[in-house]
């Protein structure tokens, strides 16, 4: 390997443990549009990981349902559904989500 391979090993190497040591949230369930997330992050992160993770679903957007203790419980929502995302106390969905699905 040349000097310029091995560094490039080096830097994934390192930015790949960076972000394994900032993750604090995981899908622990995922079942049908249902997500069990566990996370230690704080509520908003959560709401935001959720958001994500349900439009790589391809789905409108998260819907909160429950926490108990770390684990949240969400519901993904598609835009025919006519169900209102509703976030987590205390916080906010992204403005590119739109409040009420149509």
């Amino acid at each position: 390997m040349g000097v310029s391979m091995k560094k490039i090993l080096l830097l994934t190497t390192i930015s790949g443990l960076a972000l394994v040591g900032c993750s604090s949230s995981q899908i622990n369930m995922s079942m049908g549009n249902m997500r069990l997330i566990t996370s230690s992050a704080a509520p908003q992160d959560v709401m935001d990981f959720a958001n994500t993770a349900c439009k790589n679903d391809f789905y409108q957007g998260a819907s909160f349902l429950s926490k108990a203790a770390k684990e949240y419980r969400f519901k993904c929502v598609k835009a025919e559904e006519n169900e209102v995302l509703i976030p987590i106390p205390g916080t906010t969905i992204p403005a590119d989500a739109p409040e009420a699905v149509k």
